[in-house]
């Protein structure tokens, strides 16, 4: 690793004074950032541990939203969110048992990667992200691979998800890194229908909006049965074939659709 400084501020407003120091980077639980400074892939001035901050952890649900803290892990989020199975059951199911008491749902959304489960969810429940500057949708801040619109100083404080009438995510996970080869998340919130699809695009998550409309008409796994998924722009590596992933694309929605019901 290149050196740097640790700091670890024990409050919020702590947490946004050391950001502002130039090169400074957020560790969370450190999933992607300490591998990507093993590999010297990244050079960051300091550190800014937010592991002992409170007021970024936890669970709270009401009035149909369930929302959650940044620092919360994956682990919590499985044991503590109770409205919104679906939700719960994805996070207990992401990566090993070390992984979810060690990952966190606000480094997941901020690092956007590509295959993991979180962006699906959110993007599935057009959930609410707050950070210390603004208050996103979803659809608004999720810009591509690695990308999001938060800016470099900025923290991601809460993600708050609507709970839909019924809900339910399908992955095909490659077997060695338990992420996402593809993932789909359906959520139903009345005659509006929401899929959102992870591990498949170089562009990261999106919405396949030609299941939804045909769910929106027909809520039934025979609604997706006559449609395909143009391989064009969706990722090939050593696991899949665009044409591969395309498939699972479907196989993963209509499993989903059958599991809502």
């Amino acid at each position: 690793m290149y050196s740097f400084d640790l700091q670890r501020p024990a409050s919020l407003d702590e947490a946004i004074q050391a950001l502002a120091d130039e090169d400074a980077l957020i560790l969370a639980g450190g999933q992607t950032l300490i591998p990507t400074l093993k590999n010297r892939l990244a050079s960051p001035s300091a550190l800014v541990s937010i592991g002992r901050i409170g007021d970024l952890k936890g669970v709270s649900e009401s009035n149909g939203v369930v929302s959650i803290k940044a620092g919360t892990t994956h682990a919590d989020v499985a044991k503590s969110v109770k409205t919104y199975p679906a939700l719960a059951c994805m996070a207990g199911n992401i990566g090993d048992p070390a992984v979810r008491n060690r990952g966190t749902i606000g480094g997941s959304l901020a690092n956007n990667d590509p295959s993991a489960c979180y962006p699906a969810a959110a993007l599935a429940s057009n959930a609410t992200i707050q950070t210390n500057k603004q208050s996103v949708l979803a659809s608004d801040y999720f810009l591509g691979m690695f990308e999001t619109c938060l800016d470099e100083d900025e923290l991601l404080v809460e993600v708050s998800f609507p709970v839909p009438d019924c809900a339910d995510y399908q992955k095909f996970d490659q077997p060695a890194s338990r992420f996402a080869l593809v993932g789909v998340f359906v959520a139903k919130y009345g005659n509006d229908t929401r899929v959102a699809v992870t591990g498949a695009s170089e562009e990261g998550v999106f919405r396949w909006t030609d299941a939804e409309a045909a769910l929106n008409s027909h809520f039934d796994p025979s609604a997706v049965e006559s449609l395909e998924v143009s391989p064009d722009g969706l990722i090939e590596d050593i696991h899949g074939t665009p044409r591969y992933r395309a498939n699972l694309i479907k196989v993963m929605t209509k499993r989903a659709v059958a599991a809502c019901k």
